[in-house]
C-alpha cells in the first residue's frame, strides 16, 4: 500500500472464496488467478479483502497470492519498495521410498489427507458434497508433530480399525503439544518410536505392509539407521506427516535473487525478518524460525516494524530503537468516557484513591503516565499533626488464597502520609504542570479546629489542587488524636467542617464518608447541608483480620506482638460500598459521589456508576497488580457502553454464551429408553447409550446447513447512539426499593435437567 511515497507488496497464501470484482488490479494479474478468487486478511488493518486487490479500507495495502508466479525482483522493478513473503511451506516432504505411490494405492501425505477430511467434515468449508476419505484396517502415520497426531485421530474417524504412529526418535523428542499426544493416546492410537521407513510392500497395486529399521543415537548425538534391526508392520494405508518444504523450482525461481540456506529456505535475519535481498522480508514457516502459529504471527509483527524502519530510513527519517507497533483499533476506541463533575473535566472516571498507591508524587506521576484520569493524594496534615506509621501495617485478607494477585481483601493499620505539607503542595504543583489535563484532588485532615482547616485547605488550593477531599473517616489511629473518625461520625462536626472549608476556598469540596456508622446518609446529609460539593464513599470498614492459633493477632507490631482494629478494603467491601453509594444517591439527587469499595474491573465500575457514583476510586486492585490496570478499565468500560448500542446484545450481561452439555469437550447427547426414561452414564445403561449415539451419528449429516458455524461477518452495527457515562449514572436506583415493595407472589423456578428447584434467598 501507499506509505508516503513507498509501496508495499505482500505475497501469501489465501483461502478459496466466492468471486470478487477486482477493478483496481491489472487484467494480466487478474487473469492469472485460478477460478474462484481468494481472500486474504490485510496485514495493516485486518480488513478481509480479495487477493490481488488493494485493501478497500484506507491503508491501501496490496495483497498478492501465491497462485501468481511473480519474482520478488520483478516486484521491485515494478515500483514496490518493500515486499513481505509469507507463502508457508506448500509441499509435503516425501521419502524416496514413497516415490510413485498414490492415494489409490493407499498413500497420503498430510497435505492431501487433512484438507480432504476438513472439507468433508466441517460445514461451510466447501459448497459441494464431498465424502470423507474411506479408510479401513491398519493405518500407519509417520511423524511426531502436531500434524501427525491430527492425521492419526482423523484416520480413526475415517474408518481405520487401528492406527500406528511411527516416528524416528524417542518420546522425549515428540514435537507435538502434550494435548495432541494425550488425545491420540486416549483414542487408542499406538506409538512406535525409534523407527525409520525403509520399504513399502505393494501387492495387487495396494499397500500391504511397511518395513522399518531401528534408529539409534551415537555419542555425537547423530541419529543413525541400523539396517540389521528391522520390523515389518502390516498396513492398508500409509500417511506421511514428516513435515513440509519448498521444493518447487518455479517458486524458488520466483523468489530469486534471495539466497537459500542449506535447508532450501530463504536465508532470513531472525531479528529483522529481512532476507538477503534488501527490502524483501519473510515470515512464518517459510522463514524457518517459527514452530507455532503464535510465533508466525509475531514474525509478521516483527517484519512490519522493520519494513517501517527500512522505509523511513530510505526517506532520511528515524524511528525509535525499540519497536512500537500501533495497537488494534476498533469503533470501541472512539467511545467517549470523559465525565464532568462540578465543572471539572475528567478524561475518564477512574482515579487513584487516597491509599498506598498514591503515597508519593513519583507513584502518582507513573499512574498518570499509565492513563489514570484523576488522583486523590495520600492524606496530609499540618506539620504539627504529623505522624509516624508502624510496621507491619498492611496484610492480606483471609477470605481468599494466601498468595498471588487475586486477593479479595486487605487490612491496613496505616495512618496518613508521613510526608509534610510542603512536600504535598509541591507535588500538586508539579503534577498540574506535567499533566494539565488530569484532575488532582488534595486529601487533607485536621482536628476540629476552624483555623487549621482554613489554613490547610487554602494552602492546597494555592498549590493548584483542582478539588479537596476532606478525610473525616480514617477508622484507626487518627480518632485517638482527635482527627478522622473523631469528626466523621458526628453530623454536626461534619456540617461545620464542610461549611468552614467551603467558605475558605473556591474549588469543589468532597467529604470522605465512613461506613462505620448506623446510617451513612445522615453524615452525607450533614455534608450536603454544610455546602459540600459532593462526597466520597466509602472509606475502609473497621475490622480485625486474623488471630493465629497461638493467640497472636496479625499484623503484630513490636516485641509485644500487639495490633489494633484496622481498615478492611478490597472486593470484600464492595457490597457495603454499593449500598452506601446507592442510598446516598437515592436521598440526594444530582449530588456528586465518588464511589469507592472493591472496584476491580470495568464491570464493577459500571455497577457503582449505575448506583449513582459520578466517578470511581481504586486502591486495593492496584495493590493486587499495578497501575497498568487502567488500560483494562478504560477499554472495558468503552466496550460495555458500545455494546448497549447493539440490538443483538441488548440482554448481554458480560457472560460468555451458554455452554452446551459436554464431556471432555464433546456434546452430550440426550438418550432415552423405549419407556421414555433417560439413560444414565453407567453399567448396562452406558452400553445402550453408546449404541443409540452411534445410530444418531450414522444418520447425521456433518455437512448440513444446520451444522454451519454461526456468521461472524459482517459484525453487528450500532442501531442507536452509544451512551455517555452520564447516561448510565444512577439508572439502577429506581430498581432498589424497601423489602415491603418486593412482590412475594412472583416466585422463580429453575429447571435443571428436568428437575425443579425453587430459588430461595436464605436470610
Amino acid at each position: 500500500g501507499d506509505i508516503g511515497d513507498a509501496t508495499v507488496g505482500y505475497i501469501g497464501c489465501s483461502l478459496v472464496s466466492s468471486s470478487w470484482d477486482l477493478p483496481l488490479v491489472p487484467k494480466v494479474l487478474r487473469d492469472s488467478i485460478f477460478p474462484g478468487n481468494v481472500l486474504s486478511c490485510c496485514l495493516l488493518c485486518a480488513v478481509t479483502v480479495p487477493c490481488l486487490s488493494f485493501c478497500h479500507s484506507s491503508c491501501r495495502f496490496l495483497l498478492i497470492s501465491s497462485n501468481v508466479v511473480i519474482s520478488s525482483l520483478g516486484l521491485k522493478v515494478d515500483g514496490y519498495h518493500a515486499i513481505f513473503v509469507g507463502i508457508g511451506l506448500p509441499e509435503a516432504k516425501i521419502n524416496p521410498e514413497f516415490k510413485g505411490l498414490n492415494e489409490k494405492m493407499g498413500f497420503y501425505t498430510s497435505k492431501s489427507f487433512l484438507p480432504a477430511v476438513s472439507k468433508a467434515s466441517k460445514a461451510g468449508m466447501c459448497k459441494c458434497k464431498i465424502q470423507l476419505p474411506v479408510l479401513h484396517g491398519n493405518v500407519i502415520v509417520l511423524g511426531a508433530g502436531d500434524t501427525a497426531f491430527d492425521c492419526a485421530t482423523s484416520a480413526l474417524r475415517c474408518g481405520a480399525k487401528k492406527v500406528f504412529v511411527v516416528f524416528r526418535k524417542g518420546f522425549r523428542n515428540i514435537r507435538a503439544v502434550p494435548e495432541e499426544v494425550d488425545l491420540a493416546r486416549e483414542e487408542k492410537c499406538e506409538f512406535i518410536p525409534f523407527m525409520s521407513p525403509k520399504k513399502v510392500i505393494i501387492k495387487d497395486n495396494k499397500i500391504t505392509a511397511v518395513e522399518f529399521c531401528r534408529t539409534e543415537q551415537n555419542e555425537n548425538n547423530e541419529w543413525l539407521e541400523d539396517d540389521d534391526q528391522t520390523i515389518k508392520l502390516k498396513a492398508n494405508f500409509l500417511i506421511s506427516a514428516f513435515g513440509s518444504g519448498l521444493f518447487s523450482e518455479d517458486v524458488k525461481a520466483a523468489l530469486s535473487p534471495i539466497k537459500m540456506n542449506r535447508w532450501g529456505l530463504p536465508d532470513v535475519d531472525p531479528i529483522t525478518m529481512q532476507s538477503s535481498e534488501i527490502g524483501v522480508f519473510c515470515g512464518g514457516d517459510l522463514a524457518g524460525t517459527s514452530d507455532t502459529t503464535v510465533e508466525s504471527v509475531n514474525d509478521g509483527k516483527t517484519a512490519a516494524w522493520y519494513i517501517h524502519k527500512y522505509l523511513q530510513e530510505q526517506l532520511g527519517l528515524s524511528v525509535p530503537a525499540e519497536p512500537q507497533l500501533p495497537k488494534f483499533y476498533t469503533p470501541i476506541d472512539e467511545v467517549d468516557i470523559s465525565v464532568e463533575i462540578c465543572g471539572m473535566k475528567f478524561p475518564n472516571p477512574f482515579g487513584l484513591a487516597s491509599a498506598p498507591p498514591a503515597t508519593s508524587g513519583d507513584m502518582i506521576h507513573r499512574a498518570f503516565e499509565a492513563g489514570w484520569g484523576y488522583v486523590v493524594t495520600k492524606t496530609f496534615v499540618l506539620d504539627k499533626d504529623m505522624i509516624t506509621n508502624v510496621s507491619p501495617r498492611i496484610v492480606r485478607g483471609t477470605s481468599s488464597n494466601n498468595y498471588g494477585p487475586g486477593q479479595t481483601a486487605f487490612l491496613n493499620i496505616e495512618l496518613i502520609s508521613e510526608k509534610c505539607q510542603d512536600y504535598w503542595c509541591n507535588v500538586i504543583k508539579m503534577l498540574k504542570e506535567d499533566f494539565p489535563d488530569r484532575i488532582v484532588i488534595a486529601s487533607i485532615m485536621c482536628t476540629y479546629n476552624q483555623a487549621d482547616w482554613e489554613e490547610l485547605s487554602q494552602a492546597s488550593e494555592k498549590a493548584g489542587a483542582d478539588a479537596m477531599e476532606l478525610n473525616l473517616s480514617c477508622p484507626h489511629g487518627m480518632k485517638e488524636k482527635g482527627l478522622g473518625l473523631a469528626c466523621g461520625q458526628n453530623p454536626e462536626m461534619v456540617y461545620n467542617i464542610s461549611k468552614w472549608v467551603k467558605k475558605a476556598v473556591k474549588i469543589p469540596v468532597f467529604i470522605k464518608l465512613t461506613p462505620n456508622i448506623t446510617d451513612i446518609t445522615s453524615i452525607a446529609e450533614a455534608a450536603y447541608k454544610g455546602g459540600a460539593d459532593g462526597v466520597s464513599a466509602i472509606n475502609t470498614v473497621q475490622g480485625l483480620m486474623e488471630v493465629k492459633a497461638n493467640s497472636i493477632p496479625w499484623p503484630a507490631v513490636g516485641k509485644q506482638k500487639s495490633t489494633t482494629y484496622g481498615g478492611v478494603s478490597g472486593n470484600a467491601t464492595r457490597p457495603v460500598g454499593l449500598y452506601a453509594v446507592s442510598a446516598i444517591a437515592k436521598k440526594f439527587k444530582d449530588f456528586p459521589i465518588l464511589g469507592i469499595g472493591g472496584i476491580d474491573s470495568a464491570e464493577t465500575s459500571l455497577q457503582f456508576l449505575q448506583c449513582g457514583a459520578s466517578a470511581v476510586q481504586i486502591g486495593s486492585a492496584i495493590q493486587n497488580q499495578d497501575f497498568t490496570l487502567i488500560e483494562d478499565y478504560i477499554t472495558g468500560l468503552k466496550a460495555l457502553l458500545y455494546i448497549e448500542s447493539l440490538k443483538e446484545l441488548e440482554n448481554w450481561d458480560g457472560l460468555s454464551p451458554p455452554i452446551i452439555k459436554h464431556q471432555k469437550g464433546k456434546p452430550v447427547v440426550s438418550c432415552t429408553e423405549n419407556t421414555g426414561k433417560k439413560l444414565p452414564h453407567f453399567g448396562n445403561y452406558q452400553e445402550l447409550r453408546e449404541e443409540k449415539i452411534r445410530d444418531i451419528k450414522m444418520q447425521s449429516n456433518l455437512l448440513a446447513e444446520s451444522q454451519s458455524p454461526s456468521q461472524v461477518r459482517p459484525c453487528y452495527q450500532p442501531n442507536k447512539p452509544v451512551p455517555k457515562v452520564k447516561d448510565v449514572v444512577g439508572r439502577s436506583l429506581s430498581k432498589i426499593a424497601p423489602y415491603s415493595n418486593l412482590d412475594n407472589k412472583e416466585q422463580v423456578v429453575a429447571l435443571i435437567d428436568d428437575v425443579s428447584f425453587v430459588i430461595m434467598m436464605l436470610a
